[in-house]
């Protein structure tokens, strides 16, 4: 049985919430999300809840029925507060800067990296070893952290990359004469 499934998901004030058919949109302050629910899912609204339950009882539907709670609380999270990831650029000249809305960083290759922001994105560089991620959709907030990670993950034996905010990099021991 499914713990996360039977959770209703709270509708603070100031979100709306469409349903038609398996779609759900949410609206708040910061934006608008959209996604569409399993078809073993059935999702109604309650007075100031969203309440998901199965339709049929599968595994799929079950896998599926916290699945889906869980992606509608992220969305209504993500319309209020919004979600944020951090990278911290540990290295001998490595930086970051902002260039326009793109971000652009020195990783010790021959040029600096461009990467211009995916929609609903944004870039912010409190220090030149700081980059912050923001917007409003979880996933795609995560997927840009990783594919700017990506780019030059830290090694081993220095340490030196592109990490997560709090990554601890497991060391490796060096040559020994």
């Amino acid at each position: 049985m499914s713990r996360i499934g039977k959770k209703a998901v709270a509708i603070p004030n100031g979100v709306t919430i469409t349903i038609e058919g398996q779609s759900v949109t949410v609206k708040g302050p910061k934006g608008q999300l959209a996604w569409t629910v399993a078809d073993e899912i059935e999702v109604r609204q309650e007075g100031q809840e969203l309440v998901l339950s199965k339709r049929v009882e599968t595994t799929r539907a079950q896998a599926m029925w916290g699945l889906s709670r869980t992606l509608v609380n992220n969305m209504v999270t993500g319309v209020t507060a919004g979600y944020e990831q951090a990278l911290e650029l540990v290295g001998v000249g490595y930086r970051a800067a902002m260039k326009g809305q793109a971000l652009s960083m020195q990783l010790g290759f021959s040029h600096d990296v461009d990467i211009p922001p995916p929609a609903g994105i944004t870039f912010a560089t409190p220090k030149q070893t700081e980059i912050r991620i923001s917007g409003i959709d979880k996933q795609l907030v995560g997927e840009t952290a990783a594919r700017i990670r990506r780019i030059r993950p830290p090694e081993p034996y220095k340490g030196k990359g592109v990490r997560y905010a709090g990554e601890s990099v497991r060391r490796k021991e060096g040559k020994k004469k």
